[in-house]
């Protein structure tokens, strides 16, 4: 018994140099992705590459599903869908672009402030914490998360009736979201989400 574990020690011992030299590297086509990817300062991202792919990757798993749902419930409606999800992804590849480096760091620096300013005003009491999140959240419409959710609680207990009904709902957010994103570029006012 303590040949075996002496004889796995030794083979674990000489096999961990060679998997660890087979793993070294990126792939070709992952160097690419990260060499054309940028983050919020415009500047090339390497650090978190892989997040921003996952989350990529997440995000398109939604769209396909909501479309999958619009084909189902609403189908007369999948032609705007597809317009609006369209634009949406123009709209935050154009927000996201090296160009617009400078309005978002203004935006970011502006919105840092005024919380810096809240942060103040809670800890010399003169408003509360729940005063202090509205205020900081203040104008933020975050109701399409929550449309979602319910969206997909819906599609769970098959209630054929409230579906169509959160799928228009959920359209309309997206309209309002890419309105806001577009003011944003225009004239870099805050992009609410």
């Amino acid at each position: 018994m303590k040949l075996k574990i002496f004889l796995l020690s030794i083979g674990f011992l000489l096999a961990t140099p060679i998997f660890a030299a087979a793993n070294q590297g990126v792939p070709d086509s992952q160097k690419e992705k990260m060499e054309n990817h940028f983050d919020c300062e415009g500047k090339p991202c390497k650090h978190h590459g892989e997040r921003h792919k996952d989350w990529k990757i997440k995000m398109e798993e939604r769209e396909q599903k909501l479309l999958s749902l619009v084909d189902q419930y609403t189908p007369e409606k999948k032609a705007e869908w597809q317009q609006v999800l369209k634009e949406s992804k123009g709209l935050r590849e154009q927000w996201m672009s090296p160009e617009n480096a400078e309005k978002r760091e203004k935006w970011r620096k502006e919105k840092f402030e005024k919380m810096k300013q809240l942060k103040k005003q809670l800890e010399e009491g003169k408003i509360t914490k729940e005063e202090f999140f509205n205020k900081l959240h203040e104008g933020k419409k975050t109701g399409h998360w929550k449309t979602y959710h319910d969206l997909k609680n819906a599609v769970e207990n098959k209630d054929e009736k409230q579906v169509p009904v959160l799928l228009n709902q959920l359209l309309g957010q997206f309209k309002d979201h890419n309105q806001q994103l577009k003011k944003m570029l225009e004239n870099n006012q805050e992009v609410q989400q």
